[in-house]
């Protein structure tokens, strides 16, 4: 495919063909070779033949192939010709990312990580299909699909200062109860308060490196500071939300010439506004999930902790479709946004922020693969600008799960990481190999092209002591 070097971390897919708009990669050429490895190029190629995209389609430097968008992904659309499409928020729906402040330093855990991620497995559910603690009623579970995190805090699972620091408060709103499947709401409904499996995790991390003290200081973290990063989704509920859509939309609308699982509404057609409503109930069940599972963190380390104080940093989406305004050609404009595996950036001065960030832009949480580092950066206005107020969501897969199986077993990786300090519980050794970090690109070189590129600010650098998977 042709690429047009625009600078040293950017590079463009030039309009021709089909394409509405051109495409746009943010990468070195060091990520570019990785990047070129599977399909999202083309994939970003086929986004930008898509009714009413406008600006440019979008590639992140963590890409990889996806289901319709590459993860990595990010597309804006007129509200009056543009489309909706679930290929360009996933099937886990708001699959996102949650950063907890302690109290604690490094010292205080000392000869005490095994027994925290032990404690904390134990009272986290993860793995495949894995069941809460939690009963829900069906009316309860309307009710969370309504409220998102502003549910669990009403619940007394929390504190209004935990959805204040979530974006969009923790809720989208415009949901209707209807446009859920039962089979969605039925997959859902015995689920709230768990991980899962995949990419998602439990992490106790150190901040190791402070590297912007003025932001880091309003963000509150300092170095030596125990954190705990929290990553997962909407579950079984969201993935059915996107299958039952997908499903519709392609039976009424066509399946797209350039992608079949590029299948799209209008947004303003009947069968767009309900999969939007119907992502949202998704999306606030993933909401309330990390609060229950904040809740849930606060209370098991009590125990160990009596004096722990737990604060939410961020809460971060990475898959999620939002109606958001920008400046295009210098006048404001509100447009949807379908972020695909990528973070929202916003920098300074923008409302939708808690007001002790609006000075600073919004904390951007970018976890690394299991056993590398993770990145607090800050939003920035010159992401605004050129990447619809995104930057990069994690490390990014390099390896199918089944190639990582092959490189090496469970029992491997858990040693590796022993032989580093980290300490891992997973139900499942062969879950542990499929996310072993040689299946990853690397997350330092992510994060430096996010920051050459201006569209993230280098806050923190995270350090992980301990990690639950499915």
């Amino acid at each position: 495919m042709k690429l047009k070097k625009l600078s040293e971390v950017e590079w463009e897919i030039p309009k021709e063909g089909e394409m509405n708009v051109p495409g746009k990669v943010f990468a070195s050429e060091k990520l570019l070779t990785k990047i070129k490895g599977d399909r999202s190029l083309q994939q970003i190629r086929n986004v930008a033949m898509l009714p009413g995209v406008i600006g440019s389609s979008l590639c992140m430097p963590d890409a990889h192939e996806g289901y319709g968008f590459p993860i990595g992904g990010v597309a804006a659309f007129d509200l009056k010709k543009g489309v909706i499409s679930p290929g360009g928020v996933g099937y886990d729906i708001n699959c996102s990312v949650r950063l907890l402040k302690t109290n604690l330093k490094l010292k205080d855990i000392e000869g005490k990580k095994k027994e925290i991620i032990h404690s904390l497995f134990k009272a986290i559910p993860s793995g495949v299909g894995r069941g809460s603690n939690f009963n829900l009623t069906k009316k309860e579970l309307g009710e969370v699909l309504l409220g998102g995190a502003q549910w669990a805090v009403s619940k007394g699972y929390g504190v209004q200062k935990d959805y204040e620091h979530t974006e969009e408060e923790g809720k989208l709103p415009n949901v209707n109860l209807d446009d859920v499947s039962e089979r969605a709401k039925s997959r859902g409904i015995g689920q709230l308060g768990t991980l899962g499996a995949g990419n998602h995790f439990l992490e106790m991390q150190v901040v190791e490196k402070v590297l912007d003290k003025s932001i880091a200081k309003i963000f509150g973290l300092e170095k030596n500071q125990i954190v705990i990063m929290v990553h997962c989704g909407s579950r079984g509920l969201g993935h059915q939300v996107a299958s039952d859509y997908i499903k519709l939309i392609g039976e009424k609308y066509g399946w797209p010439e350039q992608d079949r699982q590029l299948v799209n509404a209008p947004i303003n057609s009947e069968l767009g506004k309900k999969y939007l409503s119907a992502m949202a109930g998704a999306a606030n069940f993933a909401f309330a999930n990390k609060q229950i599972i904040t809740h849930w963190i606060r209370e098991n380390l009590k125990h160990l902790f009596p004096k722990i104080k737990i604060d939410v940093v961020y809460d971060v989406c990475h898959n999620i479709a939002k109606f958001e305004k920008n400046k295009i050609n210098g006048k404001e404009k509100e447009v949807l946004i379908m972020r695909k595996g990528a973070t929202r950036s916003f920098g300074p001065g923008r409302k939708e922020l808690p007001r002790n960030y609006q000075k600073t832009g919004q904390p951007v949480l970018i976890p690394g693969s299991m056993g590398t580092s993770s990145y607090v950066l800050a939003g920035t206005k010159k992401a605004e600008e050129t990447s619809w107020s995104s930057t990069a969501h994690g490390a990014g897969r390099i390896m199918s799960r089944g190639e990582a199986l092959r490189k090496k077993s469970g029992e491997q990786v858990e040693k590796e990481l022993l032989s580093k300090g980290i300490i891992i519980e997973s139900g499942s050794r062969k879950g542990i190999a499929e996310e072993a970090p040689e299946a990853y690109k690397d997350i330092d070189e992510v994060v430096k092209i996010s920051c050459e590129a201006g569209i993230g600010k280098l806050v923190v650098k995270l350090k992980p002591l301990g990690v639950i998977k499915g």
